[in-house]
């Protein structure tokens, strides 16, 4: 734990166990209330893969930042990448993904109960 700290930010997905009550059966109301209250908890998407956004997110910036070129030493990049980053966090880009379960069906060509069980 970090006793110093005043607020723990944690990303955590939707399990029953990532939620104040698992803390207080866990370590009793008092003290369970008192190490939930420290957290800021950010849940990823219950119908979607958070982990999807992290390659998209990596896909833009090698895309829009990086590009098709060759890079000389480390210094540009990391400029780059840093002011691509300030960019996006004020611009407030979002991702929106239009990949539904429908659209995945097909592309997988998903038939129905057309599956093998081993």
């Amino acid at each position: 734990m970090h006793p110093d700290a005043h607020t723990i930010h944690l990303v955590m997905d939707n399990l029953s166990s990532h939620h104040r009550q698992a803390l207080a059966e866990r370590y009793g109301e008092r003290i369970g209330g008192l190490l939930w209250d420290r957290f800021t908890v950010h849940y990823t998407p219950k119908h979607g893969s958070w982990l999807n956004q992290g390659e998209m997110e990596i896909s833009l910036f090698s895309r829009q930042c990086l590009g098709q070129r060759r890079i000389p030493s480390l210094a540009d990049p990391r400029r780059e990448a840093r002011a691509w980053n300030r960019k996006m966090n004020r611009d407030r880009v979002t991702i929106n993904s239009k990949f539904t379960r429908k659209k995945a069906r097909q592309k997988f060509r998903y038939k129905g109960n057309n599956f093998m069980r081993s």
